[in-house]
């Protein structure tokens, strides 16, 4: 019987693009400089800034205290940051080792290829698991991973026609870091 309810970390992990890249280069580096994470991650300064800013909410990211100057801060991991940051390296692993670019991921890509690898193979039972999700976000991200090779559709001929979506090789590797 597939889980009912999304992993929470994961749905986190998933609410801003670059956060997964993010938290795995901190874990690696032990934290960074701003402008570092720029030439790095190959971001914007805006994109980053949304990100940075976003980690700090959830309380993952943090500055370092009594190190860096106040333009140039230096960033690094919380306590709650650092199992956040294992999970998001695993997967940046993974993501790397099957050829998807960091930031490729909408909103909702990871929650959904974890979703498809528990066992929720139809629109609707990924629109009850992931129920904060529209129906027009969820489809966008299933296309989208389509596009990137995580996930086939098929059309089931029943009266009305159904879809039932499954993960290729790819999706079920990204699935099993998602999972770890």
């Amino acid at each position: 019987m597939p889980s009912t309810t999304p992993d929470p970390l994961l749905v986190q992990l998933g609410s801003h693009r670059w956060l997964v890249p993010l938290l795995a280069d901190l874990a690696a580096h032990g934290g960074a400089r701003f402008v570092e994470l720029i030439h790095r991650l190959g971001l914007s300064r805006d994109s980053l800034a949304r990100t940075l800013e976003a980690a700090q909410a959830i309380g993952w990211v943090q500055r370092n205290p009594g190190h860096g100057h106040p333009l140039r801060p230096e960033y690094i991991l919380t306590e709650t940051g650092h199992a956040a940051a294992a999970r998001a390296a695993t997967i940046a692993d993974a993501q790397s080792a099957i050829g998807l670019l960091p930031g490729a991921a909408t909103r909702w890509g990871l929650p959904l290829v974890a979703g498809i690898g528990a066992g929720h193979d139809r629109f609707n039972a990924l629109s009850r698991l992931l129920a904060p999700a529209t129906p027009r976000a969820l489809s966008q991200g299933l296309t989208a991973l389509g596009r990137h090779g995580l996930v086939t559709r098929e059309i089931l001929d029943l009266r009305p026609p159904a879809s039932r979506y499954d993960l290729t090789e790819s999706g079920a590797r990204l699935a099993a870091a998602c999972a770890a």
